[in-house]
């Protein structure tokens, strides 16, 4: 099994990078990332330097699938997320737009925690179970290089929690060899994403990257043993969960034999959505498998 060390830190999706790993399709990989707040913070008595570095979400890679070409799109299988320090951290000095209502008096609000057996030590008292996922992760565009803050077609900053083990997701290809890119990987998140910052961890990603040949898609989707979701960002929010819905009663129509319509009545009852970092306007709707024979 090959293995990507962290390497140089990316913040942007860009197609100019060189490739430091060449695949075949159907290879499965372990990739190292850095998290999110650049490893700034280690303690509860570090701060978050951004004159040091101002950026955010570095990412490992880009990795090159050998035959991937503008048109197709990778099958990233995820199949485990492991720390690789044994900790996680966050920070809450930036409200944001919860200053209208908050104030402006937030605290540092550096925060460290144990991760061990299965659990995130985040006080004395309380315990959140450790459920990790990959928070930025996408190909290059053919046109830009957009950075590691936002989402988009490409995928990007997605925070949706369902990009996590067991689960698929399936991103467009803009470039020869597609230029897959991963990192921010969290050991939890709420949906929203609060604060800007899950509980950032460094840790290590394995997973199996297939070349799906003539599957053009112009959002990233993800399927999941009992689910599957299509992802839209930009705000105002309730176009993307509009947009959302319709690529998704739309995937219902070309695969599972719904017309779109009776898909856009049953997913009015059944669909469900998830939301990522709420000031992106990120969301994915998705429905339950056991709809979809049913048309």
């Amino acid at each position: 099994m090959k293995k990507l060390g962290i390497g140089p830190l990316q913040y942007e999706f860009s197609r100019f990078h060189e490739p430091r790993l060449r695949i075949q399709s159907g290879e499965t990989l372990v990739v190292a990332s850095e998290d999110a707040l650049t490893g700034q913070i280690r303690t509860n008595d570090d701060r978050r330097d951004k004159v040091k570095m101002p950026y955010s979400n570095p990412m490992t890679g880009p990795i090159f699938v050998e035959g991937a070409e503008p048109g197709d799109s990778l099958a990233v299988q995820i199949h485990e997320i492991r720390s690789t320090d044994g900790q996680c951290a966050t920070r809450t000095a930036d409200p944001k737009q919860l200053c209208e209502w908050l104030g402006t008096d937030c605290p540092h609000g550096t925060h460290v925690s144990e991760i061990k057996d299965g659990l995130i030590y985040w006080s004395e008292s309380i315990t959140i179970p450790f459920k990790p996922m990959i928070g930025c992760i996408g190909t290059a565009p053919d046109w830009g290089c957009p950075t590691t803050g936002p989402a988009g077609p490409h995928g990007g900053n997605l925070d949706i929690l369902e990009v996590c083990p067991g689960n698929t997701l399936y991103l467009p290809v803009f470039v020869p060899g597609g230029l897959l890119y991963l990192g921010d990987l969290h050991a939890a998140m709420g949906h929203g994403e609060l604060s800007a910052t899950g509980l950032e961890m460094a840790g290590e990603t394995t997973i199996t990257v297939s070349l799906v040949k003539g599957l053009k898609l112009s959002w990233p989707r993800v399927e999941t043993p009992d689910e599957i979701m299509t992802i839209v960002s930009g705000n105002p929010m309730e176009r993307s969960i509009a947009q959302a819905y319709a690529l998704l009663a739309l995937w219902m129509e070309s695969d599972y034999g719904w017309s779109r319509w009776r898909a856009y009545d049953i997913l009015t009852h059944v669909g469900q959505i998830s939301i990522g970092y709420y000031g992106s306007g990120t969301v994915a709707a998705k429905i339950g498998r056991q709809y979809l024979s049913g048309s």
